[in-house]
């Protein structure tokens, strides 16, 4: 049921919007590293050592051969300095000059961002009404249920359309039976 005056809904699309705007690129996942505290914890936490990141670059990393899934690699601190360099190159994201914008990930992610705003506008605040107002808040909620990096956030992006496709298929329904009983 909906209260009179409710914002859940506005609510929830913001959220998601931000979510899906919001997404951790190539620039992101550097600037985490090194214009956080990560590093510094890192030196607090542990004596010595070598320090190590695994990463799947989109554009150096292999395919497992099995899995089709790129594969992570090591690289040593010497990458770190590289990280301060892409965390400063953000300015690309989006431009034609972004070396990771023509990934598939990049742009499903953009694709991602221009759905959502078609479907909420063409689709759902258009027909919205008391009786389907509970369906349209798990439609847009679903871009909440989109996490990981790489081939993990493919996979949950396939999920989210996949369940978006379901509800979107109750939607007419939901609709028909608030105006009949009008």
């Amino acid at each position: 049921q909906v209260r009179p005056g409710s914002t859940d809904l506005a609510a929830t699309v913001a959220r998601s919007f931000h979510k899906l705007l919001a997404y951790k690129d190539e620039y992101e996942v550097a600037r985490l590293h090194v214009e956080t505290s990560f590093l510094a914890r890192l030196n607090e936490q542990f004596d010595g050592g070598t320090l190590a990141f695994h990463l799947a670059p989109p554009l150096l990393a292999r395919r497992d051969p099995v899995t089709g899934h790129p594969r992570k690699m090591r690289f040593g601190a010497w990458v770190v300095p590289a990280f301060k360099l892409l965390a400063r190159l953000k300015f690309l994201r989006g431009s034609w000059a972004d070396p990771f914008g023509y990934t598939d990930e990049r742009k499903s992610e953009r694709r991602m961002i221009e759905q959502y705003e078609t479907l909420l506008r063409t689709r759902i605040m258009r027909e919205l009404n008391a009786a389907n107002h509970a369906l349209a808040m798990e439609i847009a909620a679903l871009p909440l249920t989109i996490r990981g990096f790489g081939h993990v956030k493919m996979a949950a992006e396939a999920d989210a359309l996949k369940r978006q496709a379901t509800l979107l298929g109750r939607w007419p329904d939901a609709g028909i039976t608030h105006q009949a009983a009008e």
